[in-house]
């Protein structure tokens, strides 16, 4: 559980936290699961501790697997963040706690539902998660790119947790990686990451004391309120405990965006604590926050939001031109090429094989037969050209075709974007930061 010592050192932090600001459950989607390249190969990943090179650092997570993996079976991914002064071993093994605690309790109620869901805890920097020049949702990036090569992950359920600067870690991604995490849930977070973008909707749950006295609970009200207004929520006040009422309550927002909602837990109890127990200031691992936060993000099994009445996901198989909505022009080769590296496009619509886009099972936008749409050096920054290479099943080869006519880049997490919102023949196609402008949606035409 989380020692006094870590609250002091947060209390600090807290003070000066600006400095690295830079319903109803929801409707279970029928959207298929979107498989990894590490589906149906030998893992190439195992429980334990694993190591990475990121923004030029090196960089280190806690991976662990269900006990009798199957490659077969795409798999939830679930991550955990430390506290400050904390360490992914605190959040992997429990720690006092032990197993019943791991990942604030989600992994023992995982195996409880038959070995669903690979969970990593990554290492903070100076046990820590400033997000310096992004460095961390850069590090989280890596992270996943390197456990979808290595394991079987379903896209469309990939969650993040994490308590005080964990939690602030987990509002920074909901923020910056909305295509990318499913739901979040905070607990006793604050703006201390930052929020770059924080624009889009994501499932969000808040829990927070009224006791906290280290980040107080308005900080997390403030969390909570960017995705009541991102998630299209009706705003209101929900209720919170009385002062001495050693008591939960637990409020699903009415109105947000089906698929999309927005639940706040407030407690009256311990005070800064993932961990609080009705009755009592104690703490331990039957507290009521892991069943909650469990419910909250199996309510989403099956994949992402539910669908809009149009545009439609297309199914694999489907072969067809993409028309930009913001354009009305279609989705392109230039010049009719076929060499690696020609650059996409947008262009009058025209029927010809360099405008006719194959979906597949494994999320690869094919053209030619044998070309596949790839992020240019498997980058990540906005504006990255997107170009055509010989399809080779790595990560900046799939996409995943959303609901609302996006088309996200699985390995940057960013989405198919018309440079400039520009119109005009021959504009480049790019990737960038979803926004969910006509310029970055879709049509099958």
């Amino acid at each position: 559980m989380f020692t006094a010592i870590a609250a002091a050192a947060l209390l600090v932090l807290g003070a000066a936290g600006t400095a690295f600001g830079g319903a109803t459950p929801a409707t279970r989607s029928t959207v298929a699961a979107a498989p990894t390249a590490g589906c149906g190969r030998a893992p190439t990943l195992a429980s334990g501790t694993h190591s990475l090179v990121s923004s030029g650092q090196n960089r280190s997570y806690i991976l662990r697997v269900p006990a009798n993996y199957d490659s077969g079976h795409p798999y939830r991914l679930i991550f955990g963040f430390h506290w400050v002064g904390g360490t992914a071993n605190d959040v992997d093994s429990g720690g006092t706690d032990g197993y019943n605690w791991s990942y604030y309790g989600l992994r023992r109620l995982a195996d409880n539902a038959n070995n669903s869901t690979i969970f990593v805890a990554p290492q903070g920097i100076n046990n820590g998660w400033g997000n310096s020049g992004g460095q961390d949702v850069t590090f989280v990036d890596d992270m996943i790119r390197q456990i979808e090569a290595g394991l079987c992950v379903d896209t469309t359920q990939i969650f993040s947790s994490g308590f005080s600067y964990g939690g602030a870690m987990t509002y920074a991604l909901a923020c910056a990686r909305p295509a990318v995490f499913r739901a979040v849930a905070v607990y006793s977070g604050a703006n201390l990451s930052g929020c770059s973008g924080g624009t889009q909707p994501v499932a969000y749950m808040g829990l927070h004391g009224i006791r906290d006295n280290v980040l107080s609970i308005s900080s997390g009200r403030q969390l909570r309120d960017t995705f009541v207004r991102n998630n299209g929520c009706a705003p209101q006040n929900p209720p919170e405990p009385a002062y001495g009422s050693l008591t939960h309550i637990v409020t699903a927002y009415s109105g947000c965006r089906a698929g999309y909602p927005v639940v706040w837990a407030a407690f009256d109890g311990a005070g800064h604590d993932p961990g609080p127990i009705d009755g009592c200031t104690c703490d331990g691992w039957r507290t009521w926050t892991s069943g909650e936060v469990w419910k909250f993000f199996t309510q989403f099994q099956g994949g992402g939001p539910s669908p809009s009445p149009s545009p439609t996901p297309t199914p694999p198989g489907d072969t067809s031109a993409l028309k930009g909505v913001g354009s009305g022009r279609c989705l392109d080769v230039s010049g009719a090429s076929q060499a690696n590296g020609a650059q996409a496009q947008i262009w009058d619509c025209n029927g010809q094989a360099n405008q006719q886009w194959t979906s597949t099972g494994s999320g690869e936008l094919r053209v030619y037969g044998n070309k596949c749409l790839d992020v240019n050096g498997a980058a990540t920054a906005d504006g990255t050209t997107v170009i055509i290479w010989d399809c080779n099943g790595q990560n900046n080869q799939k996409w995943r075709i959303n609901s609302d006519g996006t088309i996200t880049a699985v390995g940057a997490g960013k989405c198919l974007d018309v440079a400039a919102a520009g119109t005009a023949n021959g504009t480049k196609v790019q990737i960038w930061t979803c926004h969910a402008g006509t310029n970055q949606q879709w049509t099958r035409a």
